[in-house]
């Protein structure tokens, strides 16, 4: 029997809060905001509170949906849903008056390393620790990496190679073509996943029933929390970024440094459920939603963003520096070994967790 056949207060008191939090910041009048004084300190800390239970109700909500409309279809919605906040984050910032041109693949490198080192790793570890061992299966997690590795490489590294234009930039054309053959190759993907051969990403034949489907009532609740929910979160990490940025000014850390933190943010959602998808010896799922996210990130969030900048006329840079290129190599050569038995342990997660750190140390000290 699910845990979810009633809501909790929280899942509807956050998103509130989160929607009623921002109004009141927009009003000049009540002088609300983040500031280097007692009282905006005090707004950074209601604010964290309340971004984080709204990030968790969002959860709460994308597992009722997931319950109703079974796997892998409720991971794709947990994916895609947190994948619109990063769009939507990202083409805020990039766009506004002090544009940051790196900024989208500062994100989705930041996003690739989250997901398939921190992520990854904690979950194979976590799991490791419970069970010893954890099946999933080999065909999906393969189809996953190989569109991963193409994807990753044409809009991460092969910028720096081309001659149209001097590097990392694509041309108007290039990068008109990459967007489409991107978007296309997501395309089929997620036709494979869901419909095709729907059966690679399910652990075993019962990993797709539901042994409870939530009421339709609840159901219909849900799904617009759900959206209530990533609506405020996308809202209130827009102020969250002010915070990161004067955390970062204050202990002097590398500018990166607050994308990685607002990324870890976006990706939260993703993060608890498929840690608590491990912990539940659904080592499966836990792949769908971690690689599936790195996936959604490119595949979406590159043309969304190259479209925006080339109707603006802004400019795009997408290669990566050499010492990330190494570590986006490193982590998908670790990757293939991981995922190419259908079993892990404990070591293949220490593996990926030690990635994660030199990638978030690199970032403090570059």
């Amino acid at each position: 029997m699910s845990a979810h056949t009633h809501m909790p207060r929280s899942a509807w008191v956050y998103p509130a809060l989160a929607i009623l939090l921002y109004i009141v910041t927009e009003i000049p009048a009540l002088g609300i905001g983040f500031t280097h004084t007692p009282a905006g300190l005090a707004f950074a800390a209601v604010l964290l509170v309340i971004l984080f239970g709204t990030v968790f109700a969002a959860v709460h909500h994308a597992e009722v949906i997931a319950e109703r409309i079974g796997e892998p279809y409720g991971t794709l919605l947990l994916t895609l849903s947190v994948t619109i906040i990063e769009v939507a984050l990202i083409a805020t910032i990039m766009l506004g008056e002090n544009g940051v041109p790196t900024l989208a693949r500062d994100t989705v490198f930041a996003v690739v390393m989250i997901v398939c080192n921190g992520l990854v790793g904690i979950c194979i570890l976590v799991g490791g620790l419970r069970y010893r061992e954890q099946d999933f299966q080999v065909t999906g997690a393969n189809v996953y990496l190989s569109v991963l590795i193409v994807l990753a490489t044409i809009t991460l590294i092969l910028p720096n190679y081309t001659e149209t234009t001097p590097g990392p930039v694509y041309s108007a054309s290039q990068l008109g073509f990459v967007s489409v053959v991107t978007i296309v190759l997501y395309g089929v993907f997620l036709y494979t996943q869901t419909i095709r051969h729907r059966d690679y990403f399910i652990a075993g034949a019962g990993e797709g029933e539901r042994d409870y489907a939530p009421a339709g009532r609840l159901f219909l609740i849900s799904g617009s929390l759900l959206l209530v929910s990533l609506v405020g979160v996308v809202m209130l990490a827009k102020k969250f970024s002010l915070v990161v940025d004067a955390g970062a000014a204050a202990i002097g850390a590398p500018p990166a440094f607050a994308g990685v933190v607002v990324a870890l943010l976006i990706l939260l959602p993703e993060g608890v459920a498929a840690l608590a998808a491990a912990r539940k010896n659904d080592l499966q799922k836990s792949i769908n939603l971690a690689l599936g996210s790195s996936l959604a990130t490119i595949g979406l969030t590159v043309p969304a963003v190259a479209i925006a900048t080339y109707l603006l006329d802004k400019r795009l840079v997408l290669g990566l520096e050499t010492r990330d290129t190494m570590l986006l190599i490193m982590t998908f050569l670790v990757s293939l070994a991981t995922f190419g038995t259908g079993r892990t342990n404990i070591l293949y997660g220490l593996v990926h967790l030690v990635m994660f750190a030199v990638f978030i140390f690199m970032v403090l000290v570059p």
